[in-house]
């Protein structure tokens, strides 16, 4: 599971004395606590891994926007920073799919749901997300969608 590599990752970092990846690492367990409290009332609890990919790719998205604006702001340091989480942060995601491999899926998928215009992208887009929410970085796949359906 996922959860235990990052647990894992705690002590690891403590004993290493590696200050940077123990406080990203601590950051994401705060973060899937949060995730952990919010879901005690929900009617039902998706898969442990499925909440842990889900709470460490909004962070991965967190991080990319932060940089973005360091960057353009000329806070490369803030910028820095912010890539020493975001690496570490991706470090416990699956290995992600690649465009031509997320095409594929979609093109699949467009085909398994008669999907033939944009009308028919939020078909296709929950399909994918309940197949391969995982393993797709979302936002890029519904440009993705978009283009094959348009």
């Amino acid at each position: 599971m996922i959860r235990d590599t990052i647990k894992s990752a705690q002590i690891e970092s403590m004993k290493a004395g590696d200050k940077d990846r123990l406080a990203a690492v601590r950051l994401i367990l705060a973060k899937l606590k949060d995730r952990d409290i919010e879901l005690r009332t929900a009617s039902s609890v998706p898969d442990d891994d499925a909440v842990v990919v889900e709470v460490l790719q909004k962070m991965v998205k967190q991080r990319r926007e932060s940089i973005d604006m360091f960057r353009s702001g000329g806070r490369d340091e803030l910028a820095a920073k912010e890539q020493v989480e975001l690496d570490v942060i991706e470090g416990f995601l699956p290995q992600q799919l690649s465009e031509e491999e997320t095409k594929a899926a979609i093109e699949g998928i467009k085909a398994e749901v008669g999907a033939e215009s944009v009308k028919d992208m939020g078909r296709v887009m929950a399909v994918l997300k309940e197949r391969h929410g995982t393993v797709i970085d979302m936002s890029k796949a519904s440009g993705l969608v978009k283009a094959a359906l348009g």
